[in-house]
Protein backbone atom coordinates (compact mmCIF):
# COMPACT_ATOMS: atom_id res chain seq x y z
CA UNK A 1 0.00 0.00 0.00
CA UNK A 2 1.33 3.34 -0.73
CA UNK A 3 1.83 6.02 1.82
CA UNK A 4 0.47 9.58 1.01
CA UNK A 5 4.07 11.12 -0.23
CA UNK A 6 4.37 8.03 -2.45
CA UNK A 7 3.70 8.51 -5.89
CA UNK A 8 2.22 5.56 -8.40
CA UNK A 9 4.21 4.52 -11.02
CA UNK A 10 2.81 2.18 -13.80
CA UNK A 11 4.36 1.29 -16.39
CA UNK A 12 3.16 0.40 -19.96
CA UNK A 13 3.16 -3.12 -21.37
CA UNK A 14 5.94 -2.80 -24.00
CA UNK A 15 7.59 -1.02 -21.17
CA UNK A 16 9.18 1.65 -23.36
CA UNK A 17 8.19 4.29 -21.57
CA UNK A 18 7.07 4.50 -17.52
CA UNK A 19 4.10 6.81 -16.53
CA UNK A 20 3.87 8.87 -13.21
CA UNK A 21 0.66 9.58 -11.52
CA UNK A 22 0.74 11.80 -8.98
CA UNK A 23 -1.76 12.98 -6.60
CA UNK A 24 -4.09 15.45 -6.75
CA UNK A 25 -2.43 17.89 -4.00
CA UNK A 26 1.25 17.18 -5.47
CA UNK A 27 -0.25 19.13 -8.59
CA UNK A 28 -0.32 22.74 -9.63
CA UNK A 29 -3.51 24.21 -9.85
CA UNK A 30 -4.29 24.56 -13.96
CA UNK A 31 -7.01 26.98 -13.62
CA UNK A 32 -6.00 29.82 -11.11
CA UNK A 33 -9.29 30.12 -10.60
CA UNK A 34 -11.00 29.08 -7.58
CA UNK A 35 -14.31 29.73 -6.07
CA UNK A 36 -15.49 29.41 -2.11
CA UNK A 37 -17.62 26.44 -1.05
CA UNK A 38 -21.32 26.85 -0.84
CA UNK A 39 -22.88 26.55 2.29
CA UNK A 40 -24.07 22.95 0.86
CA UNK A 41 -20.83 21.77 0.13
CA UNK A 42 -19.33 22.99 3.52
CA UNK A 43 -21.86 21.04 5.38
CA UNK A 44 -21.20 18.10 3.15
CA UNK A 45 -17.28 18.44 3.86
CA UNK A 46 -18.26 18.99 7.86
CA UNK A 47 -20.56 15.68 7.73
CA UNK A 48 -17.38 14.27 6.12
CA UNK A 49 -14.91 14.85 8.35
CA UNK A 50 -17.59 14.52 11.52
CA UNK A 51 -17.82 11.03 10.37
CA UNK A 52 -14.18 9.91 9.68
CA UNK A 53 -13.93 11.01 13.26
CA UNK A 54 -12.60 14.32 13.22
CA UNK A 55 -13.27 17.77 14.60
CA UNK A 56 -12.86 19.78 10.92
CA UNK A 57 -12.63 19.04 7.22
CA UNK A 58 -9.22 18.39 5.67
CA UNK A 59 -8.48 19.00 2.23
CA UNK A 60 -9.71 15.59 0.86
CA UNK A 61 -13.17 16.15 2.74
CA UNK A 62 -13.17 19.74 0.90
CA UNK A 63 -11.67 18.64 -2.56
CA UNK A 64 -14.48 15.32 -1.87
CA UNK A 65 -17.62 18.29 -1.54
CA UNK A 66 -15.92 20.26 -4.46
CA UNK A 67 -16.07 17.42 -6.59
CA UNK A 68 -19.67 15.98 -5.55
CA UNK A 69 -22.23 16.45 -8.09
CA UNK A 70 -24.62 20.05 -6.94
Amino acid sequence: MASLGETFVTKSYDRKVAKVAKAFWDKPNPKKKSTPLTAAQKSAAKARAKKAGRPYPNLVDNAAAKRSKR
